[in-house]
């Protein structure tokens, strides 16, 4: 998608990602008129969500997967597969004209030491902007335990993010290493191929899609669930126990022949050991284990904990102004990651954002 500013490098905001989280705020922005760009690593806008495995589909229904004034096109109570997703978020930066600058990786974003605000380094150039939203979503660096080492060439390995289909795979033993939303998804999709076993350091809580004959999410929202705050008293007590699995219980896997292991301590050659001293031979491990969040490239230290390099915010307000966050999961609710719901966040910081530019 062309970029009408590209002949100028500066812009009251640049907001790096173009993601749901950038998407629904480069709305908002538009709306409010301010010169602005969405930089994108990607070589297309919704690469991450088609990049995931082929069957993958949202456990959120249609009718909450919506960005700002344009619904997601598809019946409300169907569940939408990654390709829609993909295919949703391209459609909407082209119908809302977003100014969207794709295969631009920012490598590094500083302060500006000639004016408030930041210069953004990239590949392509440097992008000098008043104010910045980092909106690169919670999916940056797959994280793969150490003991990943311990395996020979013997053994297929590949993270979640990596996985595709059963046909891709080799013929063998399976080892599924994680126990929240993928993990049981991607074990109970290689059962019927495979010998599969799941490992997972504690058994999160599973809940059913539709209890009661509503779908989950219906619940949260009329219950407002969805929009706990993350420092309140059952915020906090929800994050302890984030990792809630939807539609898939330890008893249905059991039903499809896959055998829960506890957590993995070791491996060696084919082996792998286990926190009850068992062991398994395996052919391949698939690493359901999640991502790190990685701001290394924002040198900005008054905006990072001293002590864990982590963002800080209030709400998605970093301490060092002009400088945002957007997308991360609780955020400021339950909802904050979710692609209907992101667009609460969204209009927040536009509000932030806008009062700073008069």
């Amino acid at each position: 998608m062309a970029d009408p500013d590209a002949a100028s490098q500066r812009y009251d905001v640049v907001v790096v990602g173009a993601g749901q989280a950038g998407l629904a705020l480069g709305y908002q922005l538009r709306a409010a008129g301010l010169r602005f760009v969405l930089v994108e690593a990607g070589d297309r806008i919704g690469r991450t969500w088609a990049s995931r495995w082929d069957s993958l589909r949202l456990f959120t229904p249609a009718q909450y997967c919506s960005l700002p004034e344009t619904p997601f096109p598809a019946p409300p109570d169907t569940y939408p597969a990654k390709d829609q997703v993909a295919d949703y978020l391209a459609e909407y930066a082209r119908r809302h004209e977003l100014p969207v600058r794709l295969n631009t990786r920012v490598q590094r974003v500083v302060a500006d030491d000639k004016v408030a605000g930041y210069v953004l380094e990239t590949e392509a150039g440097r992008l000098h902007a008043h104010q910045v939203v980092l909106a690169t979503g919670p999916f940056q660096v797959p994280y793969i335990p150490s003991v990943a080492s311990g395996l020979d060439a013997r053994v297929t390995q590949l993270h979640s993010c990596q996985y595709q289909s059963p046909t891709a795979l080799p013929a063998g033993r399976i080892l599924v290493v994680g126990g929240g939303n993928s993990g049981y998804q991607i074990a109970a999709e290689l059962a019927a191929t495979h010998p599969v076993d799941l490992a997972v350091g504690r058994h999160n809580v599973s809940v059913p899609q539709r209890p009661l004959g509503r779908d989950i999410f219906w619940w949260q929202v009329v219950t407002r669930l969805i929009n706990v705050k993350a420092d309140s008293g059952l915020g906090r007590r929800m994050r302890e126990n984030d990792q809630t699995v939807i539609g898939i219980s330890p008893k249905q896997l059991r039903e499809l022949e896959v055998t829960f292991r506890p957590r993995v301590v070791a491996a060696t050659g084919r082996t792998v050991q286990f926190a009850d001293d068992t062991s398994l031979d395996v052919d391949t491990v698939l690493w359901a284990t999640g991502f790190w969040q990685d701001h290394s490239w924002v040198d900005i230290p008054a905006a990072k904990d001293d002590a864990t390099g982590r963002l800080r915010h209030q709400r998605g307000v970093t301490p060092a102004p002009g400088l945002y966050v957007l997308g991360l999961p609780w955020l400021h609710t339950t909802g904050s990651a979710l692609l209907g719901f992101v667009k609460n966040d969204a209009a927040y910081l536009a509000d932030q954002i806008t009062a700073r530019t008069r």
